[in-house]
């Protein structure tokens, strides 16, 4: 998909041109061309995706000079740098340097194989959430272990992150209470409070950063509601790093502000699947190279927006 787009768009090759100047390395060779091994560590993976946001959206703008500011914009944990990035409020040089430093931060901040992640299926949030906190009240009593909601990704599927014995625990107990759960093969418990160390990292990342004005509100993930305020920004990403992901409410406080129809810019399309089975009658369409651009047209017409 970045290889369509950096053929079809001047636009997109000259954000890999400075995505690579800004990293000092040719992270463009590595997404066109591997090996896969490479690509695949945090570090090289999450600058690369938003990397890849940043060109298809830069294509988008390049082949429609008047595509119209949205009402809202949103993104799912490394998704909200892209939306921010969309917004104005950081520019392709910062992010990237940005989510490379979040990526590693992340990464060092448990040792491989002390924490763990699993996708909880068939329960609601609140059933989910009262097993963590049943599974941590016991775990504290003895071993001091962790296991809490990392993601609040849609109705009956929420992931949980922490130690990996309590992670273990909380899978086996939802298990009694009608739900299912697999264990996910991750590096890190993401969005948990093992990930502390990595907030205060990110932190000191932030300070170097210049946050620009918003063009339109961004929902943030850590409370679900819109920031415009290029002043929170730095806050909000910090508590991201070990708090939840509410994309559940950021979808639903979307709908209920009036949004029908919205763009998934970037690679995949996963996003409009989660945000369907949230609400669903959403309109999303994914955006993800030239192909898909020919489309971006009558949808915007479909939604009232030329």
């Amino acid at each position: 998909m970045a290889k369509e787009t950096l053929l079809a768009s001047a636009a997109a090759r000259d954000v890999w041109a400075r995505v690579d100047r800004a990293l000092g390395e040719p992270l463009q060779e590595l997404v066109m061309n591997g090996p896969e091994e490479s690509l695949t560590l945090t570090a090289n993976a999450q600058p690369a995706i938003l990397a890849t946001s940043a060109a298809v959206l830069a294509a988008l703008r390049e082949r429609f000079p008047d595509l119209p500011l949205p009402g809202l914009g949103a993104g799912h944990s490394l998704g909200e740098y892209s939306a921010l990035l969309s917004a104005g409020a950081l520019s392709v040089e910062d992010g990237v340097r940005l989510v490379r430093a979040r990526g590693l931060a992340m990464q060092e901040a448990v040792p491989p194989g002390v924490g763990a992640m699993a996708a909880v299926m068939g329960l609601d949030a609140d059933a989910v959430t009262a097993v963590c906190q049943q599974v941590e009240e016991e775990e504290q009593a003895t071993s001091g272990e962790v296991v809490r909601p990392a993601n609040f990704n849609s109705p009956g599927q929420i992931v949980i992150a922490g130690h990996a014995k309590a992670v273990a625990r909380a899978v086996a107990v939802a298990g009694t209470r009608g739900g299912k759960a697999k264990v996910l093969n991750v590096s890190a418990p993401f969005h948990s409070p093992l990930m502390a160390p990595a907030a205060r990292a990110l932190e000191k990342q932030l300070a170097q950063v210049t946050i620009a004005p918003l063009a339109f509100p961004v929902v943030a993930n850590v409370d679900a509601r819109p920031n415009r305020d290029e002043g929170r920004v730095k806050e909000l990403l910090v508590r991201q790093v070990d708090g939840a992901v509410r994309w559940e409410e950021t979808i639903r406080f979307m709908h209920e502000q009036g949004i029908t129809h919205a763009l998934e810019i970037g690679p995949g399309k996963v996003l409009a699947g989660l945000s369907r089975r949230v609400v669903k009658d959403l309109k999303v369409l994914s955006v993800c190279d030239p192909k898909s651009f020919d489309e971006v047209p009558a949808f915007l017409s479909a939604a009232g927006t030329s």
